[in-house]
C-alpha cells in the first residue's frame, strides 16, 4: 500500500459547508452537471453518498463493463493473454457519431481496455454465450439480470443496468479476489485497470459513456489505493444528448477527485 494522496494531486475546489456538512453537490453544480458520486471507505467500512437514492438507481454500465468483460476474456481463453492481437476489419469505428482513431487499428486487450475499443469487446462477447454471462453475473450479483438486448453489446444498449452501489460492491469483491475467476485472471485485470500511479497512490478504474432514450450516461468507477486505505468510487452523470456541456467528459474524474480529496483531508485533521 502507498501513502495518502497529496493535496496537490487533486484539482482544488472547496466545498461549501452546510450545517457542518460538506455539500458535495457543489462540485456538480460548478460544472453544470447532474449526477451522483458514491464512495466506500474500505478501512472504516463507511458508505458516503452525494445522493443516496441515485446510488440505487440503475443505468447501462457502458464501458465500465470492460472490467468484468476483461475477466471473461482472459479466464475463458478468448485471448491467450492481454497482448494477443485482434485484426481490425478496416471499417471506420465511431462512438456516438464521432470517429475514434484509436479504434481503427489492430488491437490487443491492453490497448482495447485503455481506449475503450468497443469492437474488440464485441468480438469477445461473440465467443462467450449470453447464458454464460447471465449465469456468472447473476452469481456475483452484478447488474439487474436483464439480457434481452438482441445486439452483441448489451452493456451499451438495451435494458441491462447496474447501480453505482452495485458497481462498488463488485469492485470490492475484485479487490479481495472473491470472484469466480482465477487469481491469475483477476491480477491481470487489476493491472489492466491501472491508469495513474505515483509514490503516493494507485488508481484502478474505468470510464464509460453511452446514450439511451436521448440521455447521455457517463461513468467513472474504480478504486484508489493509498498507504492508509482504499477508497472505492462510482460517479455517474447524466445529460440530454442535445446539451453540449464541455465538462461532461472530464467532469466525471474532476468531481470524483475533489470529493475524495475532501474526504481524505477531513480524516487527517
Amino acid at each position: 500500500m502507498l501513502k495518502r494522496l497529496p493535496i496537490i494531486f487533486f484539482l482544488t475546489l472547496y466545498a461549501t459547508i452546510t450545517f457542518g456538512q460538506i455539500n458535495y453537490q457543489t462540485f456538480f453544480d460548478n460544472l453544470g452537471l447532474d449526477g451522483s458520486t458514491t464512495i466506500y471507505d474500505y478501512n472504516n467500512q463507511e458508505w458516503i453518498y452525494t445522493d443516496r437514492q441515485d446510488a440505487k438507481r440503475a443505468t447501462l454500465p457502458a464501458s465500465t463493463f470492460k472490467i468484468p468483460n476483461s475477466l471473461f476474456a482472459i479466464e475463458y481463453k478468448v485471448v491467450q493473454n492481454e497482448y494477443e492481437i485482434f485484426e481490425w476489419d478496416g471499417e471506420p469505428k465511431k462512438h456516438l457519431g464521432n470517429v475514434v482513431n484509436a479504434w481503427n487499428q489492430d488491437t490487443d486487450l491492453k490497448s482495447a481496455y485503455k481506449h475503450s475499443t468497443i469492437w474488440f469487446y464485441e468480438e469477445v462477447a461473440k465467443q462467450i454465450k449470453r447464458d454464460h454471462y447471465k449465469k456468472t453475473l447473476n452469481k456475483i450479483g452484478y447488474g439487474n439480470g436483464n439480457y434481452d438486448e438482441k445486439g452483441v453489446d448489451f452493456w451499451n444498449y438495451g435494458e441491462f443496468a447496474v447501480t453505482p452501489k452495485n458497481q462498488i460492491e463488485f469492485l470490492i469483491r475484485l479487490h479481495e479476489n472473491r470472484l469466480p475467476f482465477s487469481t491469475e485472471t483477476v491480477e491481470k485485470v487489476k493491472d489492466l485497470m491501472i491508469t495513474e500511479t505515483s509514490d503516493s497512490f494507485i488508481y484502478r478504474d474505468k470510464t464509460g459513456w453511452t446514450r439511451k432514450d436521448g440521455t447521455d450516461i457517463g461513468w467513472w468507477v474504480g478504486y484508489v489505493e493509498t498507504q492508509d486505505n482504499v477508497y472505492f468510487f462510482a460517479t455517474k452523470i447524466l445529460k440530454d444528448e442535445k446539451d453540449h456541456n464541455p465538462h461532461f467528459s472530464n467532469g466525471r474524474k474532476e468531481i470524483t477527485k475533489n470529493i475524495l480529496n475532501e474526504i481524505i483531508e477531513s480524516q487527517i485533521k
